[in-house]
């Protein structure tokens, strides 16, 4: 294999052959890794040719992809999220800074300043909002690059694992609340304003859109009955949630996944959380068989972190989000 980088390249929309060859290169140093390097908004991304992004692939002299960075760019104003991963077998050749560089060489093009398919141009970063990368694993290389390059530690996500075939106490929920399944087309509206609701003070998830619904409703893995909805008998308010997600990848064990958990702050206290919490858990040991299972949970809720670790979890990985203004 070639030392030698020959050509780094960006557009705004990567063909199936591309895209394929990105999902393998992030496979393969998942593997290696024990972490997947691209986050399921990137992955979703990557396959929506109408979600606003830059792709920068990097290749050797044969042609292989060696990297590839993912521009979010939304919201440039806001921000821009970069996802970043480097071939295991083309590391400590300098891929991984190459493409950061390029990163921060780059303005973040929107809809109407780019004609779909051309690449984007290489103007000052800094008319947009900060940059913030990923550093899925924690990987000690991710660090050092992100301190060489200016950027700050800013925020710590854990993912937390459980196995199911440990004791699962019964849901008891609050009097007057039932649980029902999620209906695709009927219950969208009412659960992205309870989402709202439930995430206001978060990052990303309470910001949700219709559309980022639709997609996710889209997804292969997508099972309604492990959608649990949390609703009051008398008045049929939604007051909490239980996304529940399996993750099935050919070479690897299933694991079941708290997805997405959330109740309506005027619920709070009522052991509604807990309820649901183990109502997943439940399904997903019952119902599809599962033997373990795993959350992401920001560092900074110690309230969810306690909850969470009193049900038996306990801490598996972390991933880091870096921030550089």
């Amino acid at each position: 294999m070639s030392e030698r980088i020959i050509r780094l390249s960006g557009s705004d929309r990567l063909d199936p052959a591309e895209i394929t060859e990105v999902l393998e290169l992030a496979r393969a140093a998942g593997d290696v890794d024990g972490a997947d390097p691209l986050d399921e908004q990137v992955l979703l991304r990557l396959r929506d040719d109408r979600a606003p992004a830059v792709h920068l692939t990097a290749r050797a002299d044969d042609g292989t992809l060696t990297g590839y960075a993912h521009l979010d760019t939304g919201d440039p104003a806001a921000g821009v999220e970069v996802g970043l991963v480097v071939h295991p077998a083309y590391r400590r050749r300098g891929t991984g800074r190459a493409l950061a560089r390029e990163v921060l060489a780059r303005q973040v093009p929107t809809r109407d300043e780019q004609p779909r398919g051309a690449p984007a141009p290489e103007v000052d970063v800094s008319a947009a909002g900060p940059l913030r990368a990923w550093a899925h694993g924690d990987h000690p290389s991710a660090a050092a690059l992100a301190v060489d390059l200016g950027f700050r530690r800013a925020r710590v996500l854990w993912q937390l694992r459980r196995p199911l075939t440990a004791p699962l106490t019964a849901p008891r929920l609050p009097d007057g609340v039932t649980l029902r399944a999620f209906r695709p087309g009927a219950d969208d509206e009412a659960w992205l304003a309870l989402n709202a609701r439930a995430f206001a003070d978060h990052p990303e998830q309470g910001r949700w859109t219709a559309e980022d619904l639709r997609v996710r409703l889209a997804e292969p893995w997508f099972d309604p009955a492990g959608f649990l909805l949390a609703v009051e008998s008398a008045t049929g308010r939604l007051v909490g949630f239980h996304w529940t997600k399996v993750h099935e990848r050919p070479g690897s064990a299933r694991i079941g996944e708290v997805y997405v958990l959330g109740v309506d702050p005027s619920a709070h206290g009522g052991g509604l959380g807990r309820a649901l919490t183990t109502a997943g858990l439940a399904y997903l040991r019952e119902q599809r068989g599962l033997d373990r299972v795993m959350l992401y949970v920001d560092e900074s809720n110690t309230g969810a972190v306690a909850l969470y670790e009193r049900i038996g979890f306990a801490r598996w990985s972390a991933h880091v989000n870096y921030e550089r203004p």
